[in-house]
């Protein structure tokens, strides 16, 4: 079975070019529902009319980020932006299965039905895209006399709110799927309904004019926090990440993750997990992520023997993770910092170490199954050489070295951080072509291969304006990719504001109690699972802002109330890594169907596959909240605010024991260490885990205090490992020997 298994897929007709073409569409087609919005229209002038706003919006965010203007004017014009974008970029339906409505026009007018929704924009797209424009936009347009009647809205701030909030909705179902729009109506609702509900979320209700005036002429509810950090944050590192990538970054990096891990067992997984770790740090999109290394990677481990299944999970659970990985872990890391009120470089430190033992666990779990399916490693002059690689786009470094330094080291504001990586980046991509340009004409001349009658002054030319190309499709990738963003931090406002006008957090302290009995794991695991579920239907930086308004103020409540001190950024990063676990979690996790498009397999058999590998993960949030040592956070002040681990031996002592836990705890998952593991020794390694990971459960049982039994866990780890290589070794001597 195993040597079955091992043995390259080279006459599979699924390997064929047009196959591969099609998969990699298909994969394409879902990151471009769901990412950058999957119309690309025919016609000229609505093709340059998308361009352009794309366009627009990318400068003007580059030119407030220079020379700020008001936050709530800015917030206006980001909105405007997104709104625009989404009916003009987004269908409203999928060709394939289009309304009843669009039947019944068929009926009357024929030609309407052939139409393809992605290949022309209907004129209702045109209406509602003017009309989102000017309903975000009259915020600007009447500033200073919504400043003047504050509280007492007229009809015109009524209708215009109305409308915006009806449109926002359309453009939320349609760019992100109906999950986030239904649970926005769910909550608008709740306003009006509030006195005829059960005791424990009753209130008095609200009138109209005070919800509109609260959700649309305020900074609490549509223009809040969300869309701020949207405007402030999100937008440049997103715009970063695409530059990146249309300056061949992405491809730069998993090159550079085949180069090195290409050759050991299982090498393309492994690969997969570094390449997608690298593009995750300035990707923080799952579905892109799966998809811009999956097309590579997902192949190449089918080839050596993984399963379609899990093929495409291991790149799914690699993908996933990526926004756990700093400096930039996706929009939801900046919202977090807004909302606790602590610099975005705290945010990165508490999230480093959990971060490093996610996908490090993930490089072990991958070994194992590499082990277990007896695979073989690709040859290594079938790889790329690493010094070569590694050579040929070190330039791509320069601009994520400027993010990491001004970051880290100078500690300057995200914005500044940002602003100086695509400069640089900005530089290197009107260069770079030119200059290899002019080193392949060297080699040629060298060769004796070059052209006489080749024009060097043309030919430079040419090159400088193909990076002047990849400059403005950078630009509008940038633009295309924060619609979806824009258009959920501004609909997730809306649940921010119905929260926050009817005091919803006190009510579901009292309900989650309610169901908990008290229990604090109970607790964390309802939370948990709520995470998980309003996830699968929407991105994670919605789901993020959502829970952080509702259940992580809970979790700190509750846990005073028992008599335990969360960290604030403990319990929002609780819920964080929930949201990012539901990009996987059967059956709508898109992650999933992405990377199932690739491999041709099921996307339910995908995401569960998927999920197990994310245990790991998953079981992370519920160590931390209680042994905050693994956010290097020793504990809490008056105020509130973390006391942070300085020693440097304490904080390698946390990491390389956390690391080994999580090994064990992936030992006991997948059965096997370096041969079958029994039930008994699956336990043992369970419990050592806890051992490790949770020393203050055993503490009061077994006088060894902390670091004595963490260090016994550890070397009970390598105990078992040593016994099990001494097993194997001695068992393949005797069947050699026989």
């Amino acid at each position: 079975m195993q040597e079955n298994q091992s043995k390259p897929e080279l006459e599979n007709p699924e390997d064929h070019p047009s196959r591969k073409e099609s998969t990699r569409q298909a994969a394409q087609d879902i990151v471009m529902m769901t990412e950058a919005g999957a119309r690309d229209p025919k016609n000229i002038i609505m093709k340059s009319l998308i361009i352009f706003i794309c366009l627009a919006w990318s400068l003007f965010q580059l030119k407030i980020a220079y020379d700020p203007i008001n936050s709530h004017i800015a917030r206006a014009w980001h909105l405007a932006f997104a709104l625009t974008l989404a009916f003009l970029a987004y269908p409203a339906y999928k060709q394939q299965s289009p309304p009843i409505w669009v039947n019944w026009t068929a009926k009357i007018i024929p030609s309407f039905a052939r139409k393809s929704n992605r290949k022309y924009i209907p004129f209702y797209d045109l209406i509602f895209a003017a009309l989102g424009a000017i309903t975000a936009l009259y915020i600007v347009w009447d500033y200073d006399n919504l400043i003047y009647r504050q509280g007492m809205p007229n009809m015109t701030d009524i209708i215009m709110g109305t409308i915006l909030i009806i449109l926002l909705l359309e453009a939320a179902r349609r760019s992100l799927g109906p999950a986030l729009a239904i649970l926005a109506m769910i909550f608008l609702l709740y306003n009006f309904i509030g006195p005829y509900l059960p005791e424990v979320i009753r209130h008095r209700g609200l009138p109209l004019d005070f919800m509109i005036s609260d959700m649309y002429l305020t900074t609490t509810g549509i223009f809040g926090v969300p869309l701020g950090v949207s405007v402030g944050f999100v937008f440049l590192f997103v715009l970063f990440g695409a530059l990146l990538d249309k300056a061949g970054g992405g491809k730069y990096f998993i090159d550079v993750a085949f180069s090195v891990l290409g050759n050991y067992k299982g090498g393309p997984a492994k690969a997969a997990v570094l390449a997608s770790g690298l593009t995750g740090m300035v990707s923080g999109s799952s579905i892109a992520n799966t998809v811009t290394t999956g097309t590579f990677t997902i192949p190449l481990m089918k080839r050596v023997g993984f399963p379609p299944h899990k093929a495409a999970a291991v790149e799914v659970a690699a993908s996933t993770n990526g926004q756990l990985m700093p400096p930039i872990m996706g929009a939801a890391a900046f919202i977090m910092a807004e909302i606790i009120g602590m610099p975005y470089l705290d945010v990165i430190r508490a999230a480093l170490i959990p971060a490093l033992l996610s996908y490090l666990t993930l490089f072990y779990v991958v070994h194992l199954e590499a082990l277990k399916l007896g695979l073989k490693a690709i040859a290594k002059d079938e790889l790329p050489k690493f010094l070569k690689t590694f050579l040929r786009g070190c330039h791509f470094i320069i601009p994520l070295g400027f993010l990491i330094f001004y970051l880290v080291i100078l500690r300057r504001s995200p914005v500044a951080s940002a602003l100086m990586a695509i400069q640089s980046l900005l530089i290197i991509m009107f260069v770079q072509r030119p200059i290899i340009a002019f080193l392949s004409l060297g080699v040629h001349k060298r060769a004796g291969t070059l052209d006489p009658d080749i024009n060097l002054g043309s030919f430079l030319g040419y090159a400088f304006v193909e990076g002047l190309r990849d400059i403005w499709n950078g630009l509008i990738s940038g633009a295309r990719n924060m619609i979806s963003v824009g258009v959920a931090t501004a609909a997730a406002g809306i649940i921010v504001g119905v929260v926050t006008i009817t005091g919803l957090v006190g009510r579901f302290i009292n309900l989650i109690d309610t169901l908990a009995m008290g229990n604090i794991s109970l607790m964390l695991v309802l939370t948990a699972m709520t995470s998980l579920i309003l996830g699968m239907g929407m991105p994670t930086t919605a789901n993020y802002i959502i829970m952080a308004t509702l259940t992580a103020p809970v979790i700190v409540h509750l846990g005073t109330d028992a008599g335990l001190v969360f960290p604030l950024i403990a319990a929002h990063l609780f819920v964080f890594y929930f949201g990012i676990l539901a990009d996987d979690t059967p059956p709508v996790g898109l992650a999933a169907y992405a990377g199932a498009a690739i491999a041709r397999t099921d996307p339910i058999k995908t995401g569960i596959q998927g999920f197990t590998y994310d245990l790991r993960t998953a079981i992370l949030p519920f160590i931390f909240i209680f042994n905050t040592e693994l956010l290097m956070i020793s504990g809490v002040t008056d105020s509130g605010m973390p006391i942070w681990i300085d020693s440097y031996f304490q904080i390698s002592w946390i990491f390389f024991s956390g690391l080994i836990a999580m090994f064990s705890f992936a030992s006991a998952l997948q059965g096997f260490m370096v041969t079958k593991c029994s039930w008994l020794l699956r336990l043992v390694l369970l419990l050592n885990t806890v051992t490790v990971l949770r020393p203050g459960v055993l503490e009061s049982y077994v006088p060894m205090g902390r670091f004595g039994l963490q260090l016994t866990g550890v070397l009970i780890y390598f105990g078992i490992f040593f016994f099990q290589l001494y097993r194997d070794k001695k068992l393949k001597l005797i069947f050699k020997k026989s």
